[in-house]
């Protein structure tokens, strides 16, 4: 079979679309942890620990390994996206459609609002020597929350549209084989 045949289409689909779940599920649950784990577990210390456990922590997440899952979940559902496109596979590929613009507007709100608080906080320089630390807070906190809990929401949601996609693939491909 040559690499254009529909059914080799098929084959690589499913597991594209599999990585594109892993990845994106994999930036809910980062995204997920910070609203129930890392920023409450912060907030019962004082400001000074809060501000440099977050200027750590924001400097620790810039790796490889991040960036891929990071990147990769937008890459590979754009992939996805257009090979359910190229198939002919409407269904499936409206939910991988939606699950590509939800992800978008989790990097919009990433690059756009939480990225420039991070470096509003890490602006404000070492934790011990800021003359009033609940006032840095006061800047930060809240909004990154607030705009934490949209990335977390929207990629939760665009894990939803991609595992809707998956199940769709998947009968699609059975009943191909069935037939």
């Amino acid at each position: 079979m040559s690499a254009a045949h529909p059914t080799n289409g098929k084959r690589a689909a499913g597991p594209v679309l599999g990585a594109a779940t892993v990845a994106t599920a994999l930036m809910a649950g980062v995204f997920f942890s910070f609203d129930v784990a890392v920023i409450p577990g912060l907030s019962r210390g004082d400001d000074r620990t809060f501000i440099g456990a977050m200027q750590n922590i924001n400097v620790a997440i810039e790796n490889p390994v991040f960036f891929l899952a990071f990147f990769g979940a937008l890459v590979l559902t754009g992939v996805a996206a257009f090979q359910q496109r190229r198939l002919g596979r409407r269904a499936v590929f409206g939910w991988v459609l939606a699950s590509v613009a939800l992800y978008v507007v989790a990097l919009l709100v990433t690059m756009g609002g939480n990225i420039p608080l991070n470096d509003e906080l890490a602006k404000a320089g070492d934790p011990a020597h800021i003359g009033d630390p609940t006032a840095v807070l006061d800047r930060f906190e809240n909004t990154w929350i607030a705009l934490n809990i949209v990335r977390t929401t929207v990629c939760t949601v665009a894990v939803g549209c991609l595992g809707r996609a998956l199940f769709l693939h998947g009968r699609g491909d059975a009943t191909a084989h069935t037939g």
